[in-house]
């Protein structure tokens, strides 16, 4: 019974050590770096159509892989990715079953009580997809079905938006973007809710775009950041100083044409870029 005992406790304290140990010690004892990303949140974390991830947060954490090898010193990394959901994307970055979490997170004052963040990675913002033959904007969505990728601060913004516009529509949480985009397709929802370069995504890759319009307006500011471990000191280190040298050695320019294609930085997201260019 007391071996029985003491084989419990060692176990348990193995597992508790696994978890616990920094990121970086975890890297360096396994060879690996393990990406969670989200399959659904095109252009900044997907699946593409090789099953392959992708995105401009996956790209980011690809350079931060380059500066963690470095870092330890070793020959070679593998990386790993792993796929998460919007509602266990914390929690597996919290059990140590990724080590950095790249996708469209914003990172707010809630959150930092369960996970730390990089230094700033983007600027977006909530707007609107309707259909083209649909209703105009948000004064026309009273009484009508919206849809928005439930388990994300985006839907808390709708639910606010609505309020603050006084418009009664109905709130309508989808698994998916993808899930949104053909329901809004099929006309079971009136609009579509989301970061506005993820519409701007979705439209793109729709069969009919022409049908279909994204308004120009934000309804909310979304600044995104990379989530890690909290308290996991030396290795945020690191990851700001990949971000940081990308953004002042004009390494950023190239993962956002990747994703973005011809279109240009906003002002506001240039200024992100030049203010997180911290110098060595």
């Amino acid at each position: 019974m007391r071996q029985l005992l003491v084989g419990v406790v060692f176990a348990t304290t193995f597992i508790v050590s696994s978890v616990s140990a920094g990121t970086l010690e975890r890297v360096r004892d396994t060879g690996a770096f393990k990406i969670g990303y989200r399959t659904d949140a095109a252009p900044y974390s997907h699946k593409n159509a090789l099953g392959e991830a992708a995105g401009y947060s996956v790209d980011l954490c690809r350079a931060i892989a380059v500066t963690v090898k470095q870092s330890l010193k070793l020959d070679e990394i593998s990386i790993k990715y792993v796929p998460v959901t919007a509602e266990n994307r914390f929690k597996a970055v919290q059990d140590g079953r990724i080590d950095i979490l790249c996708g469209a997170t914003t990172a707010t004052l809630s959150r930092r009580e369960l996970v730390d963040f990089s230094l700033g990675t983007f600027i977006d913002g909530a707007s609107v997809m309707l259909m083209v033959d649909g209703p105009g904007g948000f004064d026309e969505l009273a009484g009508k079905n919206v849809g928005v990728r439930g388990g994300t601060t985006t839907e808390a913004g709708l639910r606010n938006t609505l309020k603050k516009l006084s418009v009664d529509a109905k709130v309508v949480p989808v698994n998916s973007h993808d899930d949104g985009l053909k329901e809004l397709e099929k006309g079971e929802l009136s609009a579509y809710f989301a970061d506005r370069a993820i519409l701007l995504s979705l439209r793109a890759g729709s069969p009919s775009p022409k049908k279909l319009k994204v308004a120009a307006d934000y309804y909310s500011l979304e600044p995104y950041a990379l989530a890690l471990q909290r308290g996991d000191d030396e290795f945020r280190l690191v990851v700001d100083r990949a971000l940081s040298r990308l953004y002042r050695g004009g390494g950023i320019a190239r993962i956002f044409k990747n994703s973005f294609g011809d279109a240009e930085p906003s002002d506001v997201l240039r200024s992100l870029y030049i203010i997180n260019g911290l110098p060595e």
